[in-house]
């Protein structure tokens, strides 16, 4: 046999070599592909758990947050289908995405039921009630033994509940929570135990629960099935009762970094695989690189978990993680804390006129600015929204707080570059000072809200610090907001009245004003000064301006009065879209846009805004006349006439009553008229109710009459009456 050649056998023996070398790196490689993607699979699970784990949580908060209510428990009662339907079966449904709700009365016959928002009949439940009555009687049993029968059970069962996967009667899997309905005052509203409603809801665990945890988590292709998927290449994990029993199974496509990595680098190690080291070195060093960007990603979600993903500050779970400690260290202690809430006077104005990309990058700024006030132990979180709230931690005295509160202001009022554009704005603060061991986190974010919303009704731009006595007034207000919201959407209580207009020489009727009266349903009749500020506070103004708007265009279209006036707020003109739906109403209506004048105030010109210029450009290019309520209390100028464009001027009603017993008015209003004469406008004056004013206006040469003297607000019946022309002399209403 012929002994091999020394480098025949130096070549064998690096070959060999690197066979063994290869079959180590190979080796090596395909477990740390495999520990790096079953590591990944394994943090995929735990997040897929995690999701449905939060969804189950909200279920029974969404519940109670109209369960909870001495409204309901007195609706449940009467029997009022409308509002049970509005609160508490129909709009749970829509509004929070619950699939089935049922309401059952003491007795568990069924109340109300509805399925993905409509009302269903009884059938809709007797299939579900094989399997929801049992929780229902375990629920009953716990009631019974946490408050005897014939007791008060409004406290000792608050919270009670039942939550549990299951098959429900259509062989669907879902999450269903069943609560009983309880005051939210015990001081005012008692239960006996024994008579407690029982809402029910169920969250069906479908491809909408599956997106949402998708969408949360990144898990691709997630969906949930009864049978395990038969594809092995998807990932998988049972649902299980509490009992143990599997339901089924939610199953996705993996993402396997490492097996992705190999994947994108074969090509090239095919290529190079004459230079078997530089392949080893590259792959070792790419598999290095992989477990770098596998550490960074890790450690990124780790800080969204716990961070806005667009201003980079604590979010709702690291405040209230920070909150509760920094409340722990207080008491441990015994050293005061404060905590403020913030919101953004004017935000939506710079969201709708500049566009979200804008609106987002305020936010940024705003986090910037106020992260710089603070210290590196306090907290500042952005709750959702423009609302910020700090945890300041590590004070003397409350003077500390308010000086952070100062200091926010003054941060918030310096102008912000968003892209070039230069934006004002300012900030509310409400502050809420403790050095009470006694107090919790619950507590001290309501109390801070308390003072924020005080410090917005107050006149925004300022912080207040909670006094203890605003609960009730704020409660009232938001009371009669929710009040407000109902009459809007069920139109049950608003009505229109109307005030003539008169032409000066004839007293022929020229048109009328639109007024919206309130009928409260404990207070009685409400001016408009009572709730249009409401509206505007609290975003409603635009819903309430159009239905005014509807109603009194549907009356001027059917009767023979020439035109009506509506008066539109200021706030209107920050809808982007606020000319096209004034002319989508008139069309829809059918009413000619020439029979209708919208009243607008000077403090809408003093904006100098090319938004409000290009809307009253639209509005009167297509017929509709445009008046300034109120002239002579404000600030405009004649150059803020002339650009913005307007048909009439309407003379204050102060400066009416005064005519005839100060020169000094009387001058005025003559300007007033012939500054109108030049611009070729026309002049109403408001508030007319004597004719010595009438006489006096008339011979100033103001063409058009408005007050007491000549009507009072008259309802549209009584307005049909005065279309045939009449005389000044006679007084209607």
């Amino acid at each position: 046999m012929t002994s091999l050649s020394f480098p025949n056998r130096l070549i064998l023996l690096v070959f060999g070599l690197l066979i063994v070398l290869l079959s180590l790196v190979g080796g090596v490689g395909w477990w740390a592909v495999t520990r790096i993607d079953e590591g990944a699979q394994e943090r995929q699970a735990r997040a897929l758990v995690r999701g449905l784990a939060e969804i189950e949580a909200r279920i029974p908060i969404e519940q109670d947050s109209s369960a909870v209510w001495n409204d309901a428990v007195l609706n449940l009662t009467s029997g009022n289908q409308e509002w049970i339907a509005d609160n508490l079966v129909d709009w749970m449904s829509s509004y929070f995405g619950h699939n089935r709700v049922y309401v059952l009365d003491p007795a568990d016959n069924l109340v109300r039921a509805a399925h993905e928002g409509l009302v269903q009949p009884a059938q809709a439940y007797e299939r579900d009630k094989p399997v929801v009555q049992p929780l229902v009687d375990e629920l009953r049993r716990q009631i019974a033994s946490l408050a005897p029968l014939g007791t008060d059970s409004t406290d000792a069962i608050a919270g009670s509940g039942i939550l549990e996967r299951m098959v429900l009667g259509d062989g669907a899997v879902g999450i269903v929570s069943v609560r009983p309905v309880v005051p939210d005052d015990s001081a005012e509203l008692s239960q006996l135990s024994g008579s407690e409603y029982i809402h029910v809801s169920v969250r069906l665990i479908d491809q909408t629960v599956s997106a949402a945890i998708s969408e949360n988590y990144n898990l691709a292709g997630l969906r949930f099935d009864t049978d395990l998927a038969a594809d092995p290449a998807k990932a998988s994990l049972p649902v299980l009762s509490s009992g143990g029993q599997v339901l089924g199974y939610f199953s996705w496509d993996p993402f396997r970094p490492a097996t992705q990595l190999v994947s994108d680098t074969a090509p090239t190690i095919a290529l190079s695989a004459v230079s078997v080291f530089l392949v080893v070195i590259a792959l070792l060093r790419r598999l290095s690189l992989t477990a770098a960007r596998l550490r960074v990603s890790q450690a990124e979600a780790h800080f969204l978990a716990f961070h806005d993903p667009l201003t980079r500050v604590a979010n709702r779970a690291l405040f209230e993680e920070r909150l509760q400690r920094a409340i722990v260290n207080s008491r441990r202690l015994q050293s005061p804390l404060a905590l403020h809430a913030i919101d953004l006077d004017r935000f939506k104005a710079v969201n709708d006129g500049l566009g979200h990309p804008a609106g987002d990058e305020l936010l940024r700024q705003v986090a910037g600015r106020v992260e710089k006030l603070v210290s590196e132990v306090d907290t500042v979180a952005r709750l959702g929204g423009d609302e910020f709230s700090i945890v300041q931690v590590d004070i003397r005295s409350v003077e500390d707080a308010l000086r952070l509160g100062r200091a926010i202001l003054s941060a918030l009022e310096r102008p912000f570059d968003l892209n070039g554009q230069e934006v004002s704005i300012s900030g509310s603060v409400g502050i809420v000072y403790s050095s009470d061991a006694k107090q919790d986190a619950v507590d001290l974010v309501r109390q801070a809200d308390v003072a924020l919303y005080e410090a917005k009704t107050s006149g925004r731009a300022r912080y207040e610090v909670y006094a203890g006595e605003l609960d009730q007034a704020v409660q009232q207000r938001r009371a009669l907001e929710h009040e407000l919201r109902h009459a809007l959407n069920a139109s049950e209580g608003l009505e229109l009245v109307y005030q003539p207009i008169f032409e000066a020489r004839s007293g022929a009727l020229l048109g009328c004003e639109a007024l919206v009266r309130w009928n409260h349903p404990t207070k009685g009749r409400m001016p408009p000064d009572a709730f249009i500020s409401l509206a505007e506070e609290r975003g409603l103004i635009n819903q309430l301006g159009l239905w005014v708007l509807r109603r009194a265009a549907e009356y001027v279209r059917a009767s023979e009065v020439p035109w009506v006036a509506v008066n539109v707020s200021p706030v209107q003109f920050q809808n982007q879209d606020f000319a096209a739906s004034v002319l989508n109403v008139l069309d829809e209506v059918g009413l000619s846009p020439r029979r209708l004048e919208l009243e607008i105030t000077e403090g809408l010109l003093l904006q100098n805004s090319e938004h409000v210029q290009q809307t009253l450009r639209h509005l009167r290019a297509s017929g509709i006349r445009v008046a300034l309520d109120d002239f002579g209390t404000g600030y405009s100028s004649i150059s803020y006439l002339r650009t913005y464009g307007v048909d009439k001027l309407k003379i204050d009603k102060s400066f009416v009553s005064q005519l005839g017993r100060d020169d000094e008015i009387d001058g005025i209003v003559k300007s007033i008229i012939d500054l109108a004469r030049a611009m070729r406008m026309k002049v109403t004056a408001e508030g007319v109710e004597t004719q010595e004013q009438r006489v006096m206006l008339e011979n100033l040469g103001c063409g058009e009459l408005q007050g007491y003297l000549l009507s009072r607000p008259l309802t549209p019946e009584r307005l049909i009456g005065l279309c045939i022309p009449q005389a000044l002399g006679k007084k209607v209403g």
